[in-house]
Formats: C-alpha cells, structure tokens, sequence
C-alpha cells in the first residue's frame, strides 16, 4: 500500500492548499479588526458561480482577475454593512452580522444560478502527468499553485507596500496606528476585501474539481477556519502549515482507514494543538487592553 502513498500525499496537498488559502483569508481580517467573517464559505461559493457565469464570455484566464475583483467588493460591502457598526461595540456583534450576511448571500445566489450544483469547466486537459511515482492531474497542479502564488503575492504586498505596512502597524496596535495618522477604517475595510478576493479565487481554483452551487463553500470554510485556528489566527505561515496538515491527514485517513473517519485526524491534530499551544502553532499572544 506503499506504492499509492505518492498519490494519496498529492490528494492531501490539494485539499491542503485550499484550505491554507481560506485559512489565509482569515488571518488577514483578524489581525487588522479581530474579527473574521463567519460568511466566508459564501464569498467563495459566489465568487465561483461569478467566474461560471463570466467563463463562456471571457474564458477561464481571463475570468480570474474579474472574479478577484469582484470578491474584494464583495469584501468591502461584508466589512462596511455586517462589521463596520458592531466593531467597537463590547458586544460581538458582527459574529451574528456576517453570519446573517452570508445567509442573505447564500439565498441571492440560489434565486439567481439555482440550488442545484452546477460543473465547473476546466482550462486544462484532463491528462494526468506522473511527477515522483504519483499522477497529478494538470488541475491540482493549477490549484495548488494558484494558491501558493496568490499567498506570496498577499504576504509581498503586505511586507514592501505602503498599504501593508500599514495593515501590519495596525495589525500591531491599532488605537496607536491612528494616532500616527493610519486611516484605519480602510485598512480594515482593505483587509477584508482581500480576505473575500482570496476567498473567491479559492472557488474558482477548486471548482473544477467540485460541483458549483450555492452550498459549496460551507465544509470548505469550516477547513480553512480549522486550518486557521491549528496554525494561529496571526500567522500567515501557520494558515498554510495548518491548511496542509488537515488536509494531508484526510487523505491518509480516507485511504488507509475510511472515508467515514476522514474527519477525525484532523480534529484530533487540532485539539491537541490547542490543547498544547492555544494561540495555534505559529500564533502570538495578542495583549488586550482592559
């Protein structure tokens, strides 16, 4: 059983990568406001259906930059009606608010595209290619790297932009970025249309290998916030460390096991990671004023 180890590992990368970009997604809002938005699973099920609707129109490669686009609007409607109000509230209000928002979103999208899951053309042929005794099909190579690059072209932007550097003084103290003249409303209101623009890329990557449909993103979503969690909610590296663990854990377990336990090794990694480290693996301990 050995020889499909290769094979099994690719399957788990796959899933992984997605869920590390989810998880990316995450990461990106709660540093900046300490919120995360609870719909995320529907800005990718949206951002999916977007890029089926524009594909026959624009074709496959150029329907990306639209569809990322359209997700970072996406975002900054989330952030100005569903976290904005609620944000300095004690209460946590905007848990409820992106959820509802989500809903609004999830019923929307079936009035307009229907309930039922639609396929999702693949821009690549369906021939898989053997790379180190395993057969990868030219659309994981696609998902894998359109993550990877989409993740290093956020953290770039975030290190060497003006823009970024303010995401991360706000990130680090946001009461005393404003006082140094960091308009934080549009770093968070920035933070989030990147986290949902990432959320829609990661539809559009994955739905080719997944029917397309309303629905879609909810289990999605859940992973990556798992994935999140395991790595640490301020930490970009552990977004995708935890994406990868989950993932690679379901793919040996649904193999080796039972696909009925897939779900089990990686909730046990995550408990026990949280158990051993709460602020996830890569996380720090954020000190909050009192």
């Amino acid at each position: 059983m050995l020889d499909v180890l290769p094979q099994v590992l690719v399957s788990g990368i796959t899933l992984g990568t997605i869920y590390g970009l989810i998880a990316f997604g995450y990461q990106l809002t709660y540093v900046t406001s300490r919120t995360v938005n609870f719909g995320q699973g529907e800005a990718l099920a949206v951002g999916a259906l977007v890029g089926l609707s524009l594909t026959p129109m624009l074709g496959y490669w150029a329907m990306l930059p639209v569809v990322i686009v359209f997700g970072g609007l996406y975002g900054l409607v989330v952030e100005r009606i569903a976290v904005r109000p609620t944000l300095d509230s004690p209460s946590e209000g905007w848990i409820l608010a992106t959820i509802a928002f989500g809903i609004v979103a999830k019923n929307v999208s079936e009035n307009i595209w229907g309930k039922e899951d639609l396929p999702f053309p693949s821009p690549l042929p369906p021939l898989p290619i053997e790379i180190g005794g395993a057969f990868v099909m030219p659309t994981e190579l696609l998902i894998v790297g359109g993550a990877l690059l989409l993740m290093v072209a956020i953290e770039l932007f975030n290190r060497f932009t003006l823009l970024g550097r303010a995401f991360a003084a706000t990130a680090d103290e946001r009461e005393a970025a404003g006082l140094v003249g960091i308009d934080t409303e549009k770093v968070i209101s920035g933070s989030f249309a990147l986290s949902c623009a990432t959320a829609a890329c990661a539809g559009v990557l994955v739905a080719p290998v997944t029917l397309t449909g309303p629905g879609m993103g909810l289990v999605l979503a859940l992973k990556g916030f798992s994935a999140a969690i395991l790595g640490g909610l301020t930490s970009g590296l552990g977004a995708v460390v935890g994406g990868l663990l989950i993932g690679i854990a379901e793919a040996l377990t649904a193999f080796y096991i039972s696909t009925g336990y897939k779900e089990v090794p990686g909730l046990l990694i995550l408990l026990a990671a949280l158990t051993l480290k709460p602020e996830g693996l890569f996380g720090r301990v954020l000190a909050k004023k009192v």
